[in-house]
């Protein structure tokens, strides 16, 4: 959310921004505040239809008015609190995720002033970010209660595999560093949980979300990339499908799996991969 507020006031010239995500059914409470004078808004609850953030979820798309107090299309719960903080123009977008609304995102002036197609899509693009940023969340969130699942079978590991790929290659292209650092971390910890893995299932993980240097005797650590290739060789992708995937060329695909071939000290793709596993590296 912060990362949102701060792209929400970069782009769209918008002195105040501030949001929330779902509190309760049809209830969003703003608990994240940008730019603003007083705490007025902390806490507030928004519900379903009311205001300007309740009617851009109402209609699920973004919602503009030139001066609150004056707005005749908008309902008047909270004309106080906006009172307080000053606001006259305001926009607000909902945030949608897998077409449920889990929040809204405002942007707002201290002057009445008719807001243009640049604001409105600069709180746009913030949303459409923050959708990302909690749909990436909730997948890491279910990998990682399905990698505790005790009574996991081979089914259930082939699926969370999957997702491990689908997850690494998402996180290369989120831009707040401490989520991407969050969802490699997770990565890490899924690797850490395989059934196949020989090593102890605790072994400390690095900032970047890898397990930590191996011990004497252990195969070597492989750097975040060769990883990443070795994610698309288990789900049998082939160098041209893994570059498509990790966004790099062919050529340097199979530098990487010929880099991580030989620090686990293995001669095909797949001892590559079985190797990776055992040592914790791979779910």
């Amino acid at each position: 959310m912060g990362a949102a507020l701060a792209r929400l006031r970069r782009y769209s010239g918008l002195p105040v921004a501030f949001g929330g995500l779902q509190a309760g059914q049809g209830r969003y409470r703003l608990n994240s505040l940008a730019g603003t004078a007083t705490a007025a808004l902390r806490g507030l609850d928004i519900h379903h239809g009311n205001g300007v953030g309740g009617k851009a979820v109402a209609l699920r798309r973004p919602f503009t008015v030139t001066d609150y107090h004056a707005s005749a299309v908008i309902s008047h719960e909270y004309d106080a609190v906006v009172a307080t903080e000053g606001l006259r123009s305001v926009v607000a977008a909902p945030v949608v995720v897998r077409r449920r609304v889990r929040g809204v995102l405002y942007g707002a002036l201290r002057t009445p002033v008719r807001l243009g197609d640049g604001p409105l899509s600069a709180v746009m693009d913030a949303a459409r970010e923050l959708e990302e940023a909690l749909l990436l969340q909730d997948e890491a969130a279910r990998l990682l209660a399905a990698a505790r699942q005790p009574a996991a079978g081979p089914a259930r590991w082939e699926e969370v595999r999957e997702a491990h790929g689908d997850l690494r290659a998402l996180a290369q292209r989120v831009t707040d560093p401490l989520l991407r650092q969050e969802l490699l971390t997770a990565c890490g910890r899924l690797a850490a949980a395989s059934p196949d893995r020989a090593a102890p299932a605790d072994r400390a993980l690095t900032p970047g979300g890898e397990p930590a240097p191996p011990a004497a005797g252990e195969p070597p650590s492989l750097s975040p990339r060769e990883v990443d290739v070795l994610v698309c060789v288990a789900a049998g992708a082939a160098n041209a499908e893994a570059a498509e995937r990790l966004g790099l060329r062919p050529e340097t695909v199979k530098s990487y799996l010929r880099s991580a071939m030989r620090k686990l000290g293995a001669h095909s793709r797949m001892q590559a991969v079985i190797a990776a596993r055992r040592s914790g590296l791979l779910p």
